[in-house]
């Protein structure tokens, strides 16, 4: 059976049209928010999932400074990626001195095994594999759970029909587009938002924003998929 190749990326204007017609509520939000996503910047999922790591629990300025010193000391890549190689060489100590917890460490060591033994798939491999299959490989990682992988599809890869229903800016979303009195379970949210399919990337992206709206304007921090 012949690999079906999933794109980078989908078509925006496409999925506004789809989204607006199978709930009409996103119309308003859509005219007040502008969705601007880049799935083609180049990306190595080492890398990325070895940020996501760094980044959990954590502040985004904290976590970034840590990302940072673990680059600078220890990643000899060209580029100053977090490969499965450097990583692997990295001592603990030295990792703990760049900030790094010991249960961090411990992920990133696993994290480098992983990628070695090809259970982490390289770039160029990503995208033959389903939503389901890289969820079910990469969460195979210590540290890496559903959620992590999800940020990844969406803003990494631009898988077009996710749907992160644990995730909390995404339910508060929900509850404003659709008037509940309160946050919808991701149970309730997962059957709510199956009208949404197969364009689900989209409408996420919206909640955060909806959710987004209703705080205080604060300067953006890096993120874990930045």
């Amino acid at each position: 059976m012949p690999k079906i190749n999933h794109p980078r990326g989908f078509d925006l204007e496409s999925a506004h049209r789809s989204l607006r017609k199978a709930e009409p509520r996103f119309k308003a939000w859509m005219r007040k928010i502008q969705i601007d996503v880049d799935w083609h910047r180049p990306f190595d999922p080492v890398d990325a999932l070895a940020n996501a790591i760094l980044y959990q629990q954590l502040s985004g300025k904290a976590a970034a400074t840590i990302v940072g010193r673990v680059r600078a000391q220890h990643c000899q890549d060209a580029k100053g990626r977090m490969t499965a190689d450097n990583l692997a060489r990295a001592p603990a100590e030295g990792l703990r001195a760049c900030g790094v917890s010991g249960n961090k460490a411990l992920a990133l060591k696993d994290l480098a095994e992983k990628a070695q033994l090809g259970v982490v798939p390289n770039a160029r491999s990503l995208r033959y594999l389903s939503d389901e299959e890289l969820i079910e490989r990469l969460t195979q990682v210590r540290g890496i759970g559903r959620w992590t992988v999800e940020m990844m599809l969406i803003f990494r890869l631009g898988r077009p029909d996710v749907f992160p229903i644990d995730d909390l800016g995404v339910r508060k979303g929900a509850q404003v587009l659709l008037e509940l009195d309160e946050m919808p379970k991701p149970k309730a949210l997962l059957e709510l938002g199956q009208d949404w399919s197969p364009h689900r990337t989209l409408a996420s992206l919206y909640l955060w924003r909806i959710a987004d709206s209703l705080k205080p304007v604060r300067a953006p921090t890096p993120r874990s998929q930045d």
